[in-house]
C-alpha cells in the first residue's frame, strides 16, 4: 500500500508569485522564502504527490486560485531556506475567497482561519473536497463537465 496522500495551502502574494507566474514558468517552481518555524515544519511534512491549493493573499485577492503538487520533497537551498518544489496541476474553475469559505459552516475549524499569518497550511481531506466543490473543482482533476451545444443538447466532455 502506497502512502497516504495530504493536503496544504500555499499563500503567496500576488505581486511576489501569482498563478500566471506558476503557469508562465512551466508550471514548475521551488517553493521558497518559509520562514516562520510552523510553516516550515509543514513544508517538511509534504511528500511527492501530495496537493496543494495555490492561495493568492493580500488585500486585494485572498482567495484559492489553483492546484500545483508535490514534485520534489523538501531540501536545503544552502541557506537557511527550507523548499520543496511544486508543479502546477490546474486553475480552479472558479477561484473560492476567503470571505466565501468563512461563511461554510463544515470549514469553521480550518487552520487557515486560526492561524492567518501561516504560510504553508494542512488542509483536511474534508476541507479540501468542500472547497473544490466551492469552486467546481480545478482543471485537470479528470472531473466530466457537462456541456450544452448550440441546440441546447447535453453532452459531456472531459477537462484536461
Amino acid at each position: 500500500m502506497g502512502e497516504e496522500k495530504h493536503y496544504w495551502l500555499l499563500k503567496t502574494e500576488p505581486g511576489e508569485w501569482s498563478w500566471e507566474d506558476q503557469a508562465a514558468n512551466g508550471g514548475v517552481t521551488k517553493w521558497d522564502g518559509v520562514k516562520n518555524k510552523q510553516a516550515q515544519k509543514n513544508l517538511k511534512s509534504m511528500k511527492l504527490g501530495d496537493l496543494c491549493f495555490f492561495y493568492h493573499s493580500g488585500a486585494k485577492a485572498r482567495r484559492v486560485v489553483g492546484v500545483v503538487t508535490v514534485v520534489r520533497e523538501w531540501y536545503s537551498d544552502g541557506g537557511d531556506d527550507s523548499v520543496v518544489d511544486v508543479k502546477a496541476v490546474g486553475e480552479m474553475r472558479r477561484p473560492v475567497d476567503l470571505k466565501e469559505m468563512k461563511g461554510e459552516k463544515g470549514l469553521k475549524d480550518f487552520a487557515l482561519f486560526r492561524q492567518p499569518r501561516l504560510s504553508v497550511v494542512p488542509v483536511p481531506e474534508d476541507v479540501w473536497i468542500r472547497v473544490c466543490d466551492l469552486g467546481g473543482g480545478y482543471q485537470g482533476d479528470g472531473i466530466v463537465l457537462e456541456s450544452h451545444d448550440s441546440d441546447g443538447e447535453s453532452g459531456e466532455e472531459e477537462d484536461d
